[in-house]
């Protein structure tokens, strides 16, 4: 509908991972909590090949940021604590591109500097989940994340779903 349709772009994404001798994946984690489908979800369904009900997208803008900001924020502290190390010791943030109000809330509320921050909304919009790998992308091809360079990536969705990952690059 008018009301979402311009927060969202078009794109695709993926990570491609090797067996290697150290391991690069330090820690994971994914949550979900079907509660919270009325402020993020799309109502109708598709019956037959037809669609039934409600096809639009539907969004309580307001709740979705103060979930949104709260649960990125806690699952990127679980996946540093589950890993042995603080916020502070990653040296890049790539968290979903949703909006850069709810990238620079997270990013305060973990206590990331801004400059360790990858930020691709303003050229890409809100890809969804082809946010992460949309900004990864860019910043290893751009040379800000080098190889040893402790990574965080984290994202939510609609339903609601999140999760983070923390990997050496």
């Amino acid at each position: 509908d008018r009301g979402t349709c311009v927060l969202f772009g078009d794109g695709a994404g993926a990570v491609v991972l090797e067996a290697a001798e150290q391991p690069g994946i330090l820690a994971t984690a994914l949550h979900a909590d079907g509660s919270q489908f009325g402020i993020l979800n799309v109502p109708g369904q598709i019956c037959n090949g037809q669609v039934t009900g409600d096809p639009f997208l539907r969004m309580d803008g307001q709740a979705v940021f103060k979930f949104a900001v709260r649960v990125l924020a806690d699952v990127a502290e679980e996946v540093c604590a589950t890993a042995g190390i603080s916020a502070a010791e990653v040296d890049w943030l790539i968290p979903h591109q949703a909006n850069i109000r709810i990238i620079e809330a997270t990013g305060k509320r973990l206590g990331v500097d801004r400059d360790k921050v990858i930020v691709s909304v303003d050229h890409h919009g809100n890809t969804s989940a082809a946010s992460i790998p949309l900004a990864l992308d860019e910043a290893v091809r751009d040379g800000r994340i080098q190889r040893g360079h402790k990574v965080l990536v984290e994202g939510v969705g609609g339903g609601f779903a999140w999760g983070a990952a923390l990997f050496e690059f």
